[in-house]
């Protein structure tokens, strides 16, 4: 775990630099909008090919949006981010390659310049049902589902935004619930068997970062790291999301996207057959249609 956390840290600090260059003070009042979806599609055709190969065809949605509003004495900042794609390779059945849906709001009370007393609200989970497949014995095995697991998370602390682009929040005081509603994969996501609540007690930081880092490149970051008061809370949740889009045209571009997480209550079993907790680690790469609103 502290070889993880050392390397967020390493990649984390020229993110943070980034967010302190030549950054104007947000001086909007009243509600701002922001906002990025990129879809993207391909698609892969034989035809009497010798050389052989099964035709494919994919399609991946993502989509981040915010709505702020900033008076002179309070802020109220709502985020949403949504993710879907599905995969169709040869004589498979459509196959789910990524899913999310994340909500978070928070308000803040102005206390000193740029800083908050916040809380915060947030709240993860899917769309529809995941599977582990074996190809080779021709079964599927459910592992997730709507709500299963969901992630509430609700924290109190203090929110530093020096500008628009920026956004820090630190809740000493946070609890978060885990819930799987299908208790067949209670114990997956480090619910008790038969259960399909559990709460914790801990800390909150929350870093976010949405910014043009050179002309047609646009840097959008969000990381969520969770620390459980009362159960090892030296072994720190983490939850860091990255996508790049790199601008062709008006509505053409390309975007990258990165997810790593690590919850330690969350026992993977690798290819060894050995079984913890693991960095989950996703990378997604897409060229088509993107729309940003400004």
């Amino acid at each position: 775990m502290k070889k993880i956390f050392n390397i967020i840290l390493f990649v984390l600090s020229p993110i943070l630099l980034l967010a302190q260059e030549t950054e104007e003070p947000d001086s909007t009042l009243g509600w701002t909008y922001t906002g990025t979806g990129t879809l993207s599609f391909s698609q892969v055709s034989f035809t009497n090919w010798a050389a052989g190969g099964d035709n494919s065809v994919s399609l991946n949605g993502l989509a981040f949006a915010g709505a702020d509003y900033k008076s002179e004495s309070f802020i109220w900042e709502n985020d949403i981010i949504m993710a879907y794609g599905l995969l169709k390779q040869g004589e498979q059945e459509f196959r789910k390659t990524t899913d999310k849906i994340e909500l978070s709001t928070k308000f803040g009370y102005h206390a000193a310049k740029n800083w908050y007393y916040s809380a915060l609200v947030g709240f993860k989970s899917q769309f529809s049902k995941g599977y582990e497949y074996d190809d080779d014995a021709g079964t599927q095995t459910l592992v997730s589902d709507f709500l299963a697991p969901g992630y509430l998370n609700i924290a109190m602390g203090m929110n530093y935004k020096p500008s628009q682009a920026f956004t820090l929040f630190l809740g000493p005081i946070s609890g978060r619930a885990t819930i799987v509603t299908d208790t067949t994969l209670s114990t997956r996501y480090g619910v008790d068997a038969n259960e399909t609540i559990r709460n914790e007690f801990g800390g909150t930081i929350k870093a976010g970062l949405n910014k043009d880092i050179v002309k047609n490149v646009n840097l959008a970051s969000q990381l969520t790291l969770f620390s459980n008061y009362m159960e090892n809370p030296q072994n720190i949740d983490v939850d860091w999301q990255i996508l790049f889009t790199m601008k062709v045209n008006k509505f053409l571009s390309a975007n990258i996207n990165f997810q790593f997480i690590y919850d330690d209550d969350i026992i993977i079993t690798d290819k060894d057959g050995n079984t913890g907790p693991r960095l989950q680690m996703k990378q997604l790469f897409g060229l088509g249609l993107t729309y940003k609103l400004e």
